[in-house]
């Protein structure tokens, strides 16, 4: 817990400045505003007692200077910030960029990479209701499946559409990274965070994912890579004149630019090699974002303009009414 005030306009309190000749003005006027008459001695007047009223005689410019004062505090707008707290809501935005090619319906994962893929992250999905999260969907080109937001359920059945044939095939990862920066570019999230999940080489796009890479990094945007496919050959459904047939594959995954990613954005890259693992990925990314967040504090700030604001109203008609009333005839 912190105490304090802060002001939002201090350079208000240059109207203070404008007291000193009010001050210089009322003594010289209160110096010339007494006639004096010359006695020959004082003696008559040794024993007269002086009123209140004489004391008290300088009360309503006090007060004037008062008022004055606190309406130059309330201008100032002050604020207090009584209240320091340590929060751990999230303040995240994540978009997660997901790989469609055909690839995906490798069944090394159950029952194929892409529905394990969109399984494991509607999970992760229901596990942040605090964060704003989207969805970039690639293959041989890139589009936004879902822009940022807090509906999560919304997001979740756009998940479920996602298929693979949706767009041209092929992988091009820097073109679905690059998608997503531009998704969370404008973001003033207290963390951005992209989750790229492909399980290729990249081999279509314009962009080149390093130069995707720099681009996040210059936004201030993590990337957390996740190469997709166990080690060797995957099973992979194949048409043929006879039907679909099981085919094994070879598995090649960009492991070296997957990793490049995450260094030049200070993420990290994982690899998942069954639907366990994968699952296993997204809960370590789930509290490592956790994690850098629980330390972070936040000051709610009160304002308090108005209460003073009121005194200096009430010092003010105080000082009014004196002057008319009680001492209207004191000079």
């Amino acid at each position: 817990m912190m105490n304090g005030v802060t002001y939002k306009n201090p350079e208000f309190f240059y109207l203070l400045l404008v007291l000193i000749p009010m001050i210089v003005w009322y003594l010289f006027r209160y110096r010339k505003a007494g006639a004096s008459i010359r006695y020959s001695t004082l003696k008559g007047f040794s024993g007269l007692s002086k009123s209140w009223k004489h004391y008290l005689r300088h009360l309503p410019f006090v007060l004037q200077l008062a008022g004055i004062g606190l309406l130059t505090v309330a201008l100032a707008r002050p604020q207090s910030s009584n209240s320091w707290q340590d929060v751990t809501t999230e303040g995240i935005d994540i978009v997660i960029a997901l790989d469609i090619s055909s690839s995906m319906l490798a069944r090394d994962f159950q029952p194929n990479r892409l529905e394990a893929a969109k399984n494991v992250a509607t999970e992760f999905i229901s596990g942040r209701r605090d964060d704003k999260m989207g969805l970039v969907v690639f293959s041989g080109e890139s589009f936004t499946q879902c822009p940022l937001t807090t509906d999560h359920a919304v997001l979740i059945n756009l998940f479920k559409d996602i298929e693979s044939g949706m767009i041209e095939d092929g992988t091009a990862i820097g073109n679905g990274l690059a998608t997503s920066v531009a998704r969370l570019k404008e973001s003033d999230a207290i963390s951005k965070v992209i989750i790229l999940l492909t399980d290729g080489e990249n081999n279509r796009g314009e962009i080149a994912p390093e130069t995707a890479a720099e681009l996040a990094k210059t936004f201030g945007i993590r990337v957390y890579t996740v190469g997709v496919g166990t080690i060797g050959t995957a099973p992979y459904p194949m048409q043929t004149p006879f039907g679909t047939q099981m085919r094994e594959v070879e598995v090649k995954i960009d492991e070296e630019t997957l990793q490049k990613i995450a260094d030049i954005t200070d993420g990290r890259y994982f690899r998942a090699t069954n639907n366990d693992k994968l699952i296993q990925i997204y809960e370590e990314i789930d509290q490592l974002e956790k994690s850098k967040m629980e330390v972070k504090e936040y000051s709610r700030k009160d304002e308090e303009f108005s209460r003073v604001a009121i005194l200096a109203g009430v010092v003010l008609l105080l000082g009014l009414f004196l002057k008319t009333t009680l001492f209207r005839n004191i000079p």
